[in-house]
């Protein structure tokens, strides 16, 4: 199985048992800081899975998938290292709540829906990849039918391509007969001469389509009709669970009449498009690849798993926290799972759990769910040098976020290594005093430190700045509505134009942060 990394400098290609663990973790570190043992835990996970698809077929059923438990605090880490894996590998993924389910009997979702969602991304995911091999054909096939309306073929010349495909070689052989005749009673009004004309009048207008010259042009399209008659069902099962296809049932009432409707070329051309791409995939093929995806590389994240750990003693919501353990794990030690598109085995299926395990711990869970996560990981709490290098080290870190998202305004954003050390120290220090939230802290921070700049980037380009003695001019807080001076300067890009250019510095860090952080409430900042 083929995959993209998207971390190499080259963008290469490379085949899913080449990767070592120790490519795995490299590229890993590229998204995430810190937490080794996790890394560490996945790479020889996904390795394994590698190395049971080379095995013979009556020692590889008997391999099971060692599912993972990572035990942290919230923030750390735990999503995005079970998010970046899944990308690595081009596996379908799925992120589950464990506590949004319940026991079978409670009002709530039951777990085999887990399947069946993993399922429906799958499926998504082998669509999009067809969709991308047929997309060149579907686009020539779309074009071809758009002229057909534009220019529509007249009775004597030669069948379009859309009329041609369902034409038989009967057919055409009777036509070629009937022609002959008539084009020699008639040289100078031949077919042939006026099939001619036909094809470099609508080379002409394929020429004018593909300049954009006739987008704003009206055509009148068949469009299929989407609604069809409603039915409400009334049962106690959810809606998972009913595995209907009323297309299937009832084909006469879905999706077989058109309508003629006018639009401009343009939209006509992608709604051909769509048509065709429909044309071209087989969705049986995509189902089977799709399921026997999920059955060898599926991977659910399940987290929250601390909150249903307890054993019975209670009552209310809290009673069924047992049961759905219990039910969980039939799914992870390997079952069969009815879904819309066939049956399902979860037998290979990687299970990555997580749990912040502050009330509970891992032992709380049922024996028979311990066992089938055998392999834990703690991830340790954020350090002030672990914050510092999520702010600057990952491709996509805040800063390099925040960044982009000023520069689109026409303004530079830039940060010094003493402002991030000192927001670096801000967010280590509120979680140290208040609720410990990782690096999701550093949103906060990030947030409170470019809420001015953020509200008056577009004012603060529009203005012009002066140049102070020191050549760098702060704005004053009545000059762009801000209530704090900025740090604002002029300086020319390499190609001598001059943008405007904004510094962030640990004074003005202070600034914008040291009030919230003495109050120590920022819940109202959180995002």
């Amino acid at each position: 199985m083929a995959i993209y990394l998207p971390g190499t400098a080259e963008d290469q290609e490379l085949a899913l048992e080449e990767l070592t663990p120790r490519e795995i973790v490299a590229e890993l570190d590229k998204y995430v800081v810190g937490q080794k043992a996790a890394k560490r835990a996945v790479a020889i996970a996904l390795r394994n899975r590698s190395r049971r698809q080379k095995l013979p077929p009556d020692i590889a059923d008997e391999i099971m998938p060692k599912n993972i438990i990572m035990i942290g605090p919230t923030g750390v880490g735990k999503t995005e290292i079970a998010r970046r894996l899944a990308k690595l590998t081009n596996s379908p993924f799925l992120k589950v709540e464990a506590s949004k389910f319940t026991e079978v009997g409670y009002v709530g979702r039951d777990v085999e829906s887990i399947v069946r969602d993993l399922v429906e991304i799958a499926i998504d995911m082998v669509r999009e990849e067809k969709l991308e091999e047929v997309e060149d054909k579907a686009e020539l096939n779309a074009e071809e039918r758009l002229l057909d309306l534009l220019l529509p073929p007249s009775s004597v010349n030669v069948p379009t391509a859309a009329a041609t495909a369902s034409a038989t070689e009967e057919k055409e052989a009777r036509a070629e007969d009937e022609v002959k005749p008539a084009a020699e009673a008639h040289p100078l009004t031949t077919p042939d001469h006026s099939h001619d004309s036909h094809h470099r009048t609508r080379e002409k207008l394929r020429q004018q389509f593909r300049e954009g010259k006739l987008d704003d042009r009206m055509v009148d399209i068949d469009v299929r009709e989407k609604s069809g008659p409603s039915f409400e069902i009334i049962s106690n099962q959810g809606a998972e669970d009913m595995d209907i296809n009323l297309k299937d049932v009832l084909p006469g009432l879905f999706g077989g009449r058109t309508k003629k409707r006018k639009m401009k070329v343009v939209d006509a051309f992608d709604y051909l498009v769509q048509e065709e791409e429909g044309r071209l995939i087989d969705m049986d093929q995509v189902t089977r690849t799709a399921v026997e995806r999920v059955e060898n590389s599926g991977i659910v994240f399940l987290d929250e798993i601390d909150k249903i750990a307890g054993r019975e003693g209670g009552h209310g919501p809290d009673v069924s926290r047992e049961g759905v353990q219990r039910d969980i794990l039939p799914i992870v030690e390997g079952t069969t799972v009815n879904t819309r598109y066939g049956m399902v085995r979860t037998d290979y299926i990687l299970f990555i759990a997580a749990g912040a395990f502050h009330v509970s711990k891992p032992s709380d869970l049922i024996p028979e769910l311990q066992g089938r996560f055998p392999i834990r990981v703690e991830l340790q709490s954020l350090t002030v040098e672990d914050f510092i290098r999520i702010l600057t080290e990952p491709k996509s870190s805040l800063t390099k976020q925040y960044a982009a998202l000023l520069d689109t305004e026409g303004l530079k954003l830039e940060f010094t290594r003493e402002s991030l050390e000192e927001m670096a120290q801000f967010a280590f220090r509120v979680n140290e005093t208040t609720e410990n939230i990782g690096a999701r802290r550093l949103h906060t921070i990030m947030e409170r430190v470019l809420d001015e700049i953020s509200f008056v980037a577009p004012d603060i380009v529009k203005a012009a700045v002066k140049d102070g003695e020191n050549g760098l001019q702060l704005a004053a807080a009545t000059d762009f509505g801000a209530t704090v001076p900025l740090p604002i300067s002029e300086r020319e890009n390499g190609s001598g134009a001059k943008e405007k250019v904004v510094v962030i510095d640990p004074e003005y860090v202070r600034q914008m942060v040291a009030d919230v952080v003495k109050d120590q409430d920022l819940s109202k900042y959180i995002l």
